[in-house]
């Protein structure tokens, strides 16, 4: 695939859904603003991590919030492309691509509207190769990219850049401005060479949204999706059930809460509880942990294969939950240290797929 049109954004959006593991923002939502962007300014180049020059300037935009925020206060262009060219004219450098901090959601989806509107290419990649819930737990980190200098946007016309003395605080100085912003915003950070792209980023993530969303499409009626998109990730199907009871609150910007599912057909007798920040992060079976982070956790609709989100979690609703294994970066000391279950307030270590 060497450029994103319409065409292919009804695939990517619900690929987006299945990566962001339950959280990145309401696909459908970037959707539409893609195709508004893409209709007026035409497609955007595709660019392969390979296919960049090491001087290249390659810039993530991303929301930043709680997506049960963004179902009513919806995100526009202009903001995204305002906190670009903040950033660009805070560093005195003309952006060269576009990139996605994360491979979820409306996050994978707000990047191409940008590159459009802008007249950029995108970086076939992101920072993840899922969705997380704080600016610092990208894989740029790492590799000693900083988020800052970071232009963060809201609604109103209110703009600002942060230069923190670490990733961390980034996120802490940018939550708070967030919250005072609404609980959602605009951001543009991580602003990195070309070179060092291709060594922090995970590669091919955008093809491989349109990939799953296919395969999805294309499963049903003859084929069971959810077993379709397992197999693609190498991964494995935890639970089918319905779900009975969801707790969910919006805290210091986050969507916090976990739902009780109840076991259906193989699964009928047990019972499994997600528990989440934005994303899913622990998957518990009648009281132990089954998978958690940094692997990917997602709840489909066990008959379309549609990823349904955190905010989307509603009772009756029936799902496979799937897991799937994460980018080995993840799973190193330092990868733990930035996104494992501990740093999230569990105690114990990672349960790998």
């Amino acid at each position: 695939m060497r450029e994103i049109t319409g065409e292919h954004l009804a695939d990517l959006a619900r690929g987006a859904a299945v990566l962001g593991t339950g959280g990145g923002g309401d696909p459908y939502i970037g959707r539409l603003l893609a195709a508004a962007a893409l209709e007026r300014h035409g497609p955007v180049p595709l660019v392969s991590l390979e296919e960049l020059p090491d001087d290249a300037t390659v810039l993530p935009v991303a929301m930043m919030g709680a997506p049960t925020v963004m179902v009513e206060k919806l995100p526009s262009i202009e903001e995204v492309t305002t906190a670009a060219r903040t950033l660009a004219d805070y560093l005195g450098r003309e952006l060269t691509h576009i990139a996605c901090a994360e491979a979820g959601g409306v996050n994978s989806l707000i990047p191409i509207a940008a590159a459009a509107r802008l007249g950029l290419p995108l970086v076939d990649g992101d920072g993840m190769g899922r969705a997380f819930p704080e600016i610092q737990m990208v894989l740029p980190t790492l590799y000693g990219v900083r988020a800052t200098p970071l232009a963060i946007v809201d609604e109103k016309g209110n703009r600002g850049v942060l230069d923190t003395v670490d990733n961390r605080w980034a996120e802490r100085l940018a939550r708070g401005a967030t919250v005072e912003m609404g609980c959602s915003a605009m951001i543009a950070s991580f602003a990195m060479t070309g070179a060092q792209a291709r060594d922090s980023l995970v590669p091919g993530t955008l093809s491989l949204c349109v990939e799953l969303g296919r395969l999805a499409r294309e499963a049903r009626g003859h084929a069971d999706p959810v077993d379709v998109l397992v197999e693609r990730l190498r991964g494995r199907r935890l639970f089918d059930g319905k779900v009975v009871d969801v707790s969910r609150r919006t805290v210091t910007g986050f969507a916090r809460g976990a739902a009780r599912l109840s076991g259906m057909d193989g699964d009928a007798g047990s019972e499994l509880v997600l528990r989440f920040q934005n994303e899913h992060l622990v998957a518990e079976r009648d009281g132990g942990v089954l998978v958690s982070v940094p692997d990917l956790i997602c709840a489909l609709d066990r008959e379309s294969g549609d990823a349904v989100t955190t905010e989307a979690l509603r009772f009756g609703q029936r799902v496979a939950v799937i897991a799937a294994p994460a980018d080995p970066r993840w799973h190193t000391p330092e990868g733990l240290a930035l996104a494992g279950p501990r740093y999230f307030g569990y105690d114990h270590d990672p349960i790998r797929v």
